[in-house]
């Protein structure tokens, strides 16, 4: 169950001086909001992210998950928002969680998910799938649609320019859904949470398309959610890269209309 408040705003229109050709004009402009939120399990504070408000519930209980907090959205009792920047997420009585203490290694931001870990091991996030490894077959046709199929749904981005967006498609570049936010691994997890929440785990026959780069911790969060093809418009960094190979991804990197780099998987991926 999940009680929650009206939607919030996600853009908000400011004054600002643009420069065209050398002069000044004072213009109305639109920029994505971002606020704090935080996030509790039974009432105690674990985390505080800063997003893009909307979507609170999902982007917390999709940061449970991945985060391997909860392996499962029957563990949660119901997703309360107490108030516009704060949300509690009430777990089952029976449900045991980590005895460590999981406040202290949480504080993220809206441009990093790993920062507030206490230590390098910390990072690696054991997920309850595993990929299959089996071929799946794409053609570059629907890869070379990806972008403008998202790019006609992220309303927000259009008018702001300043958003995120994670993307699940189908391998015949059918469009499921996208979340969009601040950061890019709070719209990961919103898209997750979404996921998760409506009983489709695994998503072991999705693409999941990033707006941007793809860093380490959006492979892993993908990997959290059994996603074996991961597609961004950006570069992959070093960590992506390796963790994407050892774990069976397919990983796409520096998608245009006319062409791509295949980071991992390349055997796994059949276009032909």
């Amino acid at each position: 169950m999940v009680d929650r408040i009206p939607e919030k705003v996600q853009i908000k229109e400011v004054s600002v001086f643009k420069n065209r050709n050398g002069t000044l004009l004072q213009m109305n402009d639109q920029v994505a909001v971002e606020s704090p939120l935080q996030m509790e399990i039974n009432g105690k504070p674990i985390s505080v992210t800063m997003r893009t408000p909307g979507d609170d519930p999902a982007l917390t209980v999709g940061f449970l998950f991945t985060e391997g907090i909860i392996h499962d959205y029957d563990q949660v009792a119901c997703v309360i928002q107490t108030d516009e920047n704060s949300i509690n997420v009430k777990m089952e009585e029976d449900i045991d969680l980590p005895t460590t203490d999981i406040a202290r290694n949480f504080y993220t931001t809206s441009s990093c998910g790993v920062c507030g870990k206490s230590s390098v091991e910390s990072i690696v996030t054991k997920s309850l799938f595993t990929l299959s490894g089996k071929k799946i077959f794409i053609t570059d046709d629907v890869l070379f649609s990806l972008q403008e199929k998202l790019l006609t749904v992220q309303s927000a981005f259009e008018s702001t320019g300043g958003l995120h967006a994670s993307a699940l498609f189908h391998p015949d570049g059918k469009y499921l859904y996208h979340s969009e936010d601040v950061g890019r691994h709070n719209a990961l997890d919103k898209l997750i949470g979404h996921a998760l929440m409506a009983g489709r785990m695994p998503l072991s026959n999705h693409i999941l398309m990033l707006s941007g780069r793809a860093s380490f911790e959006l492979v892993q969060k993908a990997g959290m959610a059994g996603i074996p093809v991961i597609v961004s418009v950006g570069a992959p960094s070093s960590l992506a890269v390796e963790l994407a190979q050892s774990s069976g991804h397919i990983l796409i990197g520096f998608l245009k209309r006319t062409g791509y780099n295949i980071y991992a998987g390349k055997d796994l991926l059949q276009s032909d």
